[in-house]
């Protein structure tokens, strides 16, 4: 069942974006406190969970995990924020799904329609390009650490649609509504994950030259910095030997 989707050439095109210590710190907290709006309590929450689980991961401290939770669920102040996704083409025709959270969407979706136009894109209506996606658990493990055998094993027979090899990670797709027994089951085997995520997949991939890719490389890395932009999601596929600039 294990394949090669090049789901990690995208995420790796993108990881220098995620060496900013300052946003990622961000990221998690406003993806638990969207998440604890649906429950405080993580066994009832599996969102609310996997949240928890991706900002350890990314070493987000105890205490601004449990503020994070405390906003969500209304008991302190600050977590009036509303969830949405923004569409649209970059160069090369790349569909591009933006997620964001944010307390003022008029003020965020006049940003990124800037940036989409400033960048040789162009921002669309909902739908425009959210059927070329599908939200997916995406969960990552390192391939030197553990056999192709047992991290089958663990993931398949949790209910794991998927496990494919992505260079030096196994990645492992799961529908939304089997992410967390997954994610559990794989924590049971004692199997580490590098990350654990909820994100839009797409179904293909269209091939860009160097040149476009760096054009779309440019555009995510300027939505990425916006401060109510959580994740950037394409269907580029990206040369192997692409430049990073």
């Amino acid at each position: 069942m294990s394949g090669h989707s090049k789901w990690a050439n995208i995420q790796h095109r993108k990881g220098r974006q995620d060496a900013k210590r300052g946003k990622i710190f961000t990221k998690a907290a406003k993806e638990i406190i969207i998440a604890a709006k649906n429950g405080g309590d993580p066994m009832g929450n599996p969102r609310l969970r996997a949240a928890i689980a991706a900002a350890k991961a990314v070493n987000l401290p105890r205490d601004k995990i449990d503020a994070a939770i405390r906003k969500g669920t209304g008991e302190d102040a600050g977590g009036d924020l509303t969830e949405s996704f923004y569409e649209g083409y970059g160069p090369g025709g790349v569909a591009i799904m933006v997620e964001v959270a944010t307390d003022n969407k008029n003020r965020t979706v006049a940003e990124v329609r800037h940036l989409f136009t400033k960048h040789g894109g162009s921002m669309g209506e909902s739908g425009s390009v959210s059927w070329m996606f599908e939200r997916k658990g995406v969960i990552n493990v390192e391939k030197a650490s553990y056999a192709e055998d047992k991290i089958m094993e663990a993931a398949l027979e949790a209910g794991a649609d998927d496990v494919l090899d992505e260079d030096d990670i196994w990645t492992i797709h799961t529908a939304m509504a089997d992410f967390a027994a997954v994610r559990d089951a794989l924590e049971a085997a004692g199997i580490a994950m590098r990350s654990a995520e909820l994100a839009m997949i797409p179904h293909n991939l269209i091939a860009v030259t160097a040149d476009v890719g760096l054009k779309v490389l440019r555009l995510m890395d300027t939505l990425d910095d916006n401060d109510d932009v959580q994740n950037v999601y394409v269907n580029a596929d990206f040369p192997d030997d692409m430049p990073t600039e």
